[in-house]
C-alpha cells in the first residue's frame, strides 16, 4: 500500500485503547465481503437513534469498509478496538 493511501486510511480509522459501552453487539467473525455490511445495515436498524452497535470482525477488509459504510449511511464511526483475534467496531447510528 502507498504511503498516501495508507495516511488516507489512517484519518477514517479511529483506534482506540479501550471498549466503550454499546447498546447491541453483533459478533461476524469469519463474515467476510459483502455479508458483513448486509449484517450491520440490518443490525443498524434494530437501533434507536444515539444507540451504539458493536461489531465483532476478523475480517481486515472491514477496516475500510466500516468506516466508508458510515460515511454513506449518515452513521458515526466511533472507532476500532484491535485485539489479537478479532476488531471491535463501533457504530453509533445518528438517523433513521
Amino acid at each position: 500500500m502507498a504511503i498516501a493511501e495508507m495516511a488516507g486510511r489512517e484519518k477514517l480509522l479511529k483506534f482506540l485503547d479501550k471498549s466503550i459501552a454499546a447498546d447491541a453487539t453483533t459478533d461476524i467473525i469469519y463474515m467476510m465481503c459483502p455479508m458483513h455490511l448486509l449484517t450491520l445495515q440490518e443490525r443498524i436498524k434494530e437501533l434507536k437513534v444515539g444507540q451504539v452497535l458493536a461489531i465483532l470482525t476478523d475480517y481486515d477488509g472491514a477496516l475500510e469498509d466500516i468506516p466508508a459504510w458510515c460515511g454513506k449511511t449518515g452513521n458515526e464511526f466511533v472507532g476500532v478496538l484491535e485485539s489479537p483475534d478479532y476488531y471491535s467496531f463501533y457504530v453509533k447510528k445518528l438517523k433513521e
